[in-house]
């Protein structure tokens, strides 16, 4: 298993790390099987979606603010429960195939760390199983 280290600079952002995990994956001795791409936090999750247009991105980003919205009846003290709800609605893992050491996404498909309580530090786990 390898880490990675993604700093974020906004509150919210959709970070793309297609680059450093098809990276990671060239380095790792298993070329054939299932990417698992994991985040660790509860405030942070990850998605596979468009990364040829990054105006994507910003809209789903948007979309998520208005679905969970900043201002509400949260009852979690800490006051960032719209990023947890965000991450939740995100999942904290995605699954890619690897074959001959190669990520196996679509054209025009990404792999994005999705930031809710930023500006932080996140780990993400790239790991392929056979």
């Amino acid at each position: 298993m390898k880490t990675l280290v993604v700093k974020s600079s906004l509150k919210e952002e959709l970070i793309d790390i297609t680059d450093r995990v098809t990276a990671v994956v060239r380095e790792l001795p298993r070329k054939e099987g299932l990417c698992v791409v994991f985040c660790p936090h509860t405030t942070a999750g990850l998605t596979v979606n468009e990364c040829a247009d990054s105006c994507v991105a910003v809209d789903i980003a948007t979309m998520l603010g208005k679905l969970v919205p900043q201002q509400g009846t949260w009852l979690h003290e800490e006051g960032n429960s719209p990023a947890h709800v965000k991450a939740s609605l995100m999942g904290s893992s995605v699954m890619i195939p690897v074959v001959d050491g190669t990520l196996m996404l679509g054209r025009w498909q990404g792999i994005f760390l999705c930031e809710f309580d930023g500006t932080r530090t996140r780990e993400v786990w790239v790991q392929v199983y056979s």
